[in-house]
């Protein structure tokens, strides 16, 4: 993150306050650090069993943005951690997720800034590698991003395909949109109703993993698993067609529907 360019301010673990990794000081808790930084986010890498007591603190000391790159997290914590985060304003992505980039300017996360490049395609998505992969052929094809979000691979999560789509709205540097979804859960199902019924004003395409997925098997993602009729790739994919939205077959399709839709 520091080498692309992120403000990295501090780092906390308890017990550590006074230590320095890479240039940025160690602090003992985040109001220890807060008491010498403006701090705008934080980013979470500790264990899953950490990962509730370290976003609650950030949340409690008034942090409004919390990326939780943490894979694993129980979901009875998530569920605490969301509701605590309601309370407070606070926006949280993940967990399970490689955070978020806007290309050339900032990064909070694991992503690989290489294959990004600056433009106006927003990116949100379930999967990380995907979106790098993804991001590096609408690259290739100079369709630059200006922010991608890894919204989490996990069943419960904080900001959902719903309302990544409600900022990037609002967003001008924004003119198209590419959803990354796979099997399991109903968000591609909820976002393409929201899109629908909203009349979404900006060209989105969408991309669908896991077609071939056996029913009932977990494929990667905790959150990729179909159960029933419900979270099959044909039905997401059937539902975002009849919202309007371009639906690719393979990553390697992308551009080339976004291209035509913009």
């Amino acid at each position: 993150m520091v080498e692309y360019g992120t403000r990295v301010l501090a780092g906390v673990v308890p017990g550590r306050g006074g230590a320095s990794v890479g240039g940025v000081p160690v602090y003992n808790s985040v109001q220890d650090a807060l008491s010498k930084n403006r701090i705008d986010a934080s980013v979470i890498f500790v264990p899953a069993y950490a990962t509730k007591d370290a976003a609650i603190e950030a949340i409690e000391s008034g942090i409004h943005l919390l990326v939780i790159v943490t894979e694993g997290v129980p979901v009875r914590d998530t569920i605490k951690i969301l509701a605590e985060a309601r309370r407070a304003g606070s926006i949280v992505i993940g967990p399970n997720t490689p955070g978020l980039i806007a290309p050339n300017q900032t990064k909070v996360g694991i992503m690989p800034g290489q294959v990004f490049s600056g433009g106006n395609v927003g990116i949100i998505s379930r999967s990380g590698t995907l979106t790098y992969e993804i991001s590096a052929e609408l690259s290739r094809n100079r369709l630059g991003q200006s922010t991608c979000v890894g919204i989490g691979g996990d069943p419960c999560i904080g900001l959902d395909f719903v309302e990544a789509l409600k900022i990037f709205r609002e967003d001008d540097s924004t003119r198209a949109i590419v959803l990354v979804g796979e099997i399991g859960g109903n968000s591609e199902e909820r976002a393409a109703n929201y899109i629908r019924e909203t009349r979404y004003p900006k060209p989105i395409v969408a991309y669908i993993a896991g077609h071939t997925a056996p029913q009932g098997k977990r494929m990667g993602h905790a959150g990729a698993i179909i159960l029933g009729k419900a979270g099959t790739a044909e039905n997401k994919v059937r539902e975002f067609q009849e919202a309007g939205v371009g639906v690719a077959n393979r990553p390697s399709e992308i551009a080339m529907l976004l291209g035509r839709m913009i």
